[in-house]
């Protein structure tokens, strides 16, 4: 392959929507409200994008190094397991992804201030800490927590408030339906490396609890999600229409199937593929509604 094909895979392109939807449910929120800002909207999404694409790169290093990925694994081939890239190579690929991040995000500094500092710097250390460092989050059962909060609330609140410069209750309620929609894409991520996880010694939830664990989890993330808008509106006065985001619910329905009667393995990676449109589906469905 070529080099750029190879980068581009080891990005892991099918988990990049967790990266761009809640960025895309904030700005429409912050322009239906009369305060979008272009050029933070571009750079929030662009910073987004490389620290979803750093912490990829950064998991595939650490993974490796710590022996999780080794042939037995079902999900797609990492770069480094592959011996398509040295671990040397990762290694500064991802301290160099993280940097162009942080260089990106001075201006979104300069016009948010210490907020955005604080969500920058924990957003980096979360992509280095939930495969490496002393204490891995997501070989202690702590990543699911740490993605709806760092991919919801956050993600939707950080995007809302270098724009408005503001950080309403009601933003951060909006966060969780692409938390939910990202922790469901890690729930079916662990849920099929079940039995490497298991091997290796990496305590997810999924491993903890089990296959149903992760059926449910699964169900309940893709519900939970579908619905924050009828929450919104009941309760923060949010536009009617946003409520047709809640039509993924309708669009999940084969995906839930194929979680429920299938068996961990290859196939999971198409539902992995199929639960991140589903995240772009309702952060589409919903700006639309928002602004219409």
């Amino acid at each position: 392959m070529t080099p750029a094909k190879v980068w581009w895979l080891a990005s892991r392109p099918k988990t990049l929507p967790a990266a761009v939807a809640p960025v895309l449910i904030g700005t429409a929120m912050a322009v239906g409200n009369g305060k979008g800002h272009l050029l933070s909207a571009l750079l929030a999404a662009c910073g987004a994008l490389l620290i979803q694409i750093g912490t990829n790169f950064a998991n595939d290093y650490f993974d490796f190094v710590q022996g999780v990925d080794d042939h037995t694994r079902t999900g797609p081939t990492r770069a480094t397991q592959a011996g398509w890239v040295k671990p040397s190579a990762m290694r500064t690929a991802f301290v160099l992804t993280f940097a162009l991040a942080a260089l990106i995000g001075a201006y979104l500094v300069y016009r948010g201030g210490w907020p955005i500092v604080l969500i920058g710097a924990l957003s980096i250390l979360l992509g280095i800490m939930y495969t490496g460092g002393p204490f891995p989050l997501g070989y202690y059962g702590l990543g699911d927590i740490a993605v709806f909060i760092f991919f919801g609330l956050v993600a939707v609140g950080g995007t809302y408030y270098v724009q408005a410069l503001e950080w309403p209750a009601m933003v951060w309620v909006s966060g969780i339906a692409p938390g939910c929609f990202s922790t469901a894409i890690l729930d079916i991520n662990n849920y099929r490396d079940i039995h490497s996880d298991r091997k290796a010694g990496k305590r997810t939830l999924v491993v903890r609890f089990g296959p149903g664990f992760a059926k449910t989890e699964f169900a309940l993330c893709i519900v939970l999600g579908s619905l924050t808008p009828l929450v919104l509106i009941a309760f923060f006065d949010a536009p009617a229409l946003s409520a047709l985001s809640a039509l993924t619910l309708v669009a999940a329905i084969p995906t839930l199937r194929k979680v429920f009667t299938m068996e961990p393995g290859p196939v999971y990676n198409t539902i992995l593929a199929e639960t991140g449109k589903l995240l772009l589906l309702y952060s589409m469905l919903f700006s639309v509604g928002w602004l219409m």
